[in-house]
């Protein structure tokens, strides 16, 4: 077949070198994008005496045809005609003849490519924020039903302190907003126009860039034309975006797996979201939360292999920049398949409150309570805090918990200590007193709720 740009070489590309080159089997998935540049670029040209307006107008109609055509699945791409938009250039030549062939007037595939790759992002991007907004939804209603469910919260996976349930489900809440802030905030960058940067250096032709940018609904166009087309800040930032979607997924993940072992029996996951084994019978893995972890470490390796590709190229666009397609597609196409059945999976497990409570109550997570109480009393906090010190020392070596300590016990660390001690100390005391904004009190959990519901009603 021959090259649209073949016309300064004497022999054909090497087929080899064709399929090498080509990257139709990656980036046909941007035809919607592509056709939709295309009609407003082809539409500006006529606008401005560029083409003639019959040829303009013949463009935009067959190009709309030509989309209905690829979405019947009527078309079939060619590896030779190298990408998405030397394929449909093809096709709408050899449909409407030499008006065909005014349409690149004006425009380079290194400022179309780059005008392509935002639309789809942007486009993908919006899909992905629904769905956060869906996790979101999901996590709000999971700790609505468990403002009261104790549980121990951890540092360095040790028992630390007595939380709810509902609080730490709010703590995913919080990143998983974060994320669709910065998704938000990623969409603002990615919104401006490239088209008309030409190859690297404009055109001679009177463009309109603003009636294309107002066509294609991008808020500005971009200042510099070297810019235009050699930037790929935006698929990087939303890869990093992606990453650290991925990262909370990650984490939520590994707390579930941990939390489904025998030894936490926290939570149960759903028969529909878990796998058994093969050779024993008694298995119940955790294996989508299991998957999700293992996915980051993708998203992960596109964000390093974006950053790698782009870290050497000179000015303006070279070859190299194909590369990043391939990367950005399937994070998008991970993240996108792992947030559903991560609500799914959530959303359709067993608390196990019991074994929840019974845990907050080992490990002593009320020491510091205690402390605060001696503090109350009037003791300092330092000494406060070595007195609880050799009590738990105390407890330890005679395999009890604070709780169980006698009046005559307490008595023998500090004499302040009444019989007021166990109300104080108790698992619902330690973390319904806990009142500060962002504490894990009942009324304040509630309050987050609250907020968070209002939040999610304006998205």
């Amino acid at each position: 077949m021959a090259k649209l740009w073949g016309g300064r070489f004497q022999k054909s590309t090497d087929k080899k070198v064709d399929d090498f080159n080509s990257s139709i089997r990656f980036d046909k998935r941007m035809y919607k994008q592509d056709i939709k540049g295309s009609i407003a670029h082809a539409t500006m040209l006529g606008k401005q005496g560029i083409i003639p307006k019959e040829d303009s107008e013949k463009i935009v109609k067959e190009l709309r045809n030509i989309l209905k055509d690829i979405e019947d699945g009527k078309v079939e791409f060619l590896i030779d005609a190298e990408d998405i938009h030397m394929n449909i250039e093809k096709i709408l030549i050899d449909r409407i003849g030499d008006a065909g062939k005014r349409l690149h007037t004006g425009r380079s595939r290194n400022d179309q490519v780059a005008l392509d790759i935002r639309m789809y992002l942007m486009d993908e991007t919006a899909e992905i924020e629904e769905m956060l907004v869906h996790t979101l939804t999901t996590i709000v209603d999971l700790a609505e039903q468990h403002t009261e469910t104790i549980m121990p919260g951890y540092t360095h996976l040790q028992k630390a302190q007595p939380v709810t349930f509902a609080h730490h489900l709010m703590a995913y809440y919080e990143m998983f907003k974060r994320d669709l802030s910065r998704l938000k905030d990623c969409r603002k960058r990615t919104n401006v126009m490239p088209l008309g940067s030409g190859a690297l250096a404009g055109t001679t032709y009177p463009l309109d860039r603003e009636f294309v940018a107002e066509q294609l609904g991008f808020d500005a166009v971009t200042l510099n034309s070297l810019d235009g087309v050699s930037d790929r800040d935006f698929v990087i930032e939303l890869a990093s975006c992606l990453s650290l979607i991925m990262m909370h997924l990650s984490r939520f993940s590994e707390e579930l797996i941990l939390w489904s072992s025998h030894e936490f029996s926290f939570v149960e996951m759903d028969d529909a979201f878990s796998t058994g084994s093969s050779i024993m019978p008694q298995k119940k893995n955790p294996d989508v939360a299991e998957l999700i972890r293992g996915k980051t470490g993708r998203v992960y390796g596109h964000l390093m292999g974006l950053l790698t590709t782009m870290k050497g190229i000179p000015l303006a666009y070279n070859k190299d920049m194909q590369e990043d397609k391939e990367p950005i597609f399937d994070a998008i196409d991970t993240v996108k398949l792992c947030l559903p059945v991560f609500c799914d999976m959530i959303a359709t497990m067993t608390v196990k409150k019991d074994n929840m409570l019974r845990g907050s109550k080992g490990g002593f997570t009320n020491a510091t309570d205690v402390a605060d109480y001696l503090v109350k009393k009037g003791l300092p906090f330092r000494e406060a805090h070595a007195v609880v010190g050799r009590m738990v020392f105390y407890a330890i070596e005679r395999d009890k918990s604070l709780d169980d300590l006698t009046m005559a016990e307490f008595k023998e660390f500090s004499d302040i200590i009444e019989d007021d001690i166990y109300t104080a100390i108790s698992m619902e005391t330690c973390v319904n007193d806990r009142k500060v904004i962002g504490g894990p009190a009942k009324e304040i959990v509630e309050k987050a709720i609250r907020k968070a519901k209002e939040f999610i009603n304006q998205q």
